[in-house]
């Protein structure tokens, strides 16, 4: 076993525990079902599968997922494949579908977890009164004037929320200020929350939207940045501070020792504050990769 893979600080175990949920089907991966299952197959034995999340897949292809999974399945619930299922508009009928799916297939595939989006307190209502008490259901909010309404409503119904970060064109990459505008209402309302799309690498910065020759270029948004912003923000840091934690592009004034976790020499969140912001803020981030997230992890000197 690679040495490095054991010797992860506490701090960052902390904050990246089963962080990473793996999107290979979405772009721009784009990736065959055959090609995502063996790879996320791939990702639960290697040295860092601690940092695995759940298989994302839309309801369509839930069917699809389990033929090319179930060689790889096992029979112990206590090692189950954790599925996270993106819901198109038959919202209710979904849910039945993956009791169903989940009565047939189990202990060995799971699917415990629902991403829905949601533009009306009605759709947030109407599914949590069917979501079962087993299965984890997150709605996609528009950044818009209705956000506080919305996230009111999951609060009142013990939903939790989900922000897209990003995509394959720069104009899907919201502005710093509502993602930072998303996070505190979320965890004002204590209405924990997870990330999706444009989180591929660790700091902010300036790349290629997708893979192909001559790609669209764009500024990503960084996952440290947004697990630590989210951290601070918890702590009830001002907005200016939250920005320029957000819109950091200088991966040295990120520092990590075994109990803690440092941005700029002055800040810093202890090992219970970042448990903190894990329970209570941040859940996971999708990304159609994970070798990117580890292989930038290890050349910052994090993993």
């Amino acid at each position: 076993m690679d040495t490095a893979a054991t010797n992860v600080m506490r701090s960052v175990r902390a904050l990246l525990d089963g962080a990473v949920d793996y999107a290979g089907l979405f772009p721009p991966s784009g990736l065959s079902m055959p090609e995502a299952v063996i790879n996320y197959a791939t990702y639960r034995t290697s040295n860092y599968n601690w940092m695995l999340g759940r298989f994302v897949v839309t309801a369509a292809r839930l069917e699809e997922f389990y033929e090319c999974a179930r060689d790889f399945v096992s029979r112990d619930a206590g090692n189950a494949w954790r599925v996270s299922v993106v819901v198109g508009d038959e919202v209710v009928n979904t849910i039945n579908e993956i009791k169903n799916f989940n009565a047939a297939n189990g202990p060995g595939v799971r699917c415990d977890t629902l991403e829905i989006k949601a533009d009306s307190a009605g759709v947030i209502e109407n599914a949590a009164a069917s979501v079962p008490d087993d299965v984890t259901a997150y709605f996609e909010l528009a950044l818009d004037e209705k956000l506080p309404d919305l996230i009111a409503t999951l609060a009142a119904t013990g939903q939790r929320a989900k922000i897209r970060t990003g995509g394959i064109t720069p104009d899907a990459f919201p502005k710093t200020q509502d993602i930072i505008r998303f996070v505190r209402t979320c965890l004002a309302a204590n209405v924990p929350f997870k990330a999706t799309a444009g989180l591929h690498h660790p700091i902010r910065c300036f790349r290629p939207l997708t893979y192909e020759e001559n790609a669209v270029t764009g500024t990503m948004h960084g996952f440290l940045n947004l697990f630590l912003m989210t951290g601070f923000a918890l702590e009830g840091y001002r907005e200016s501070l939250l920005a320029d934690v957000m819109e950091e592009e200088f991966d040295e004034v990120f520092a990590f020792t075994d109990q803690a976790a440092t941005w700029r020499e002055d800040y810093t969140l202890n090992l219970r504050h970042i448990e903190t912001l894990r329970e209570k803020g941040i859940q996971s981030f999708g990304s159609c990769s994970f070798d990117e997230p580890v292989a930038d992890l290890q050349k910052l000197g994090i993993l």
